[in-house]
């Protein structure tokens, strides 16, 4: 019986969640404007854009979800900030597989040089 071969990237799955959140214009634009610095609610959130605060918490949730940001009540406001190490762990994927296709192309590149010298 064939053996599973191991999983080449065992990261991938874990970071998954962040690049499906980020695969969604609003939801970026929310990173991006929490990682800009100050944790903002809702409400704010949302008059900066032409979501309902209702649309806003729907994102912030899937965000919330994938890591990307984390909720704290302050008094009656529920505000989110930027949590950059979910951030940081996809990055690191995509720098493996960017590194795994140069490997590649430059085994090619060896093998057609090889090829046209004999």
């Amino acid at each position: 019986m064939p053996q599973n071969d191991p999983d080449p990237e065992p990261g991938l799955p874990a970071t998954a969640p962040v690049f499906a959140a980020l695969g969604d214009r609003t939801r970026l634009t929310i990173v991006a404007t929490l990682s800009a610095g100050d944790p903002r609610s809702i409400s704010a959130l949302a008059d900066t854009s032409d979501l309902t605060r209702q649309a806003v918490t729907k994102h912030l949730k899937v965000l919330e979800g994938a890591g990307l940001v984390q909720s704290r009540r302050i008094g009656r406001e529920t505000v989110y900030s930027f949590e950059g190490e979910a951030l940081a762990g996809a990055c690191a994927q995509l720098d493996a597989i960017a590194r795994q296709w140069q490997g590649a192309l430059g085994r090619l590149k060896q093998h057609v040089e090889d090829d046209a010298d004999s």
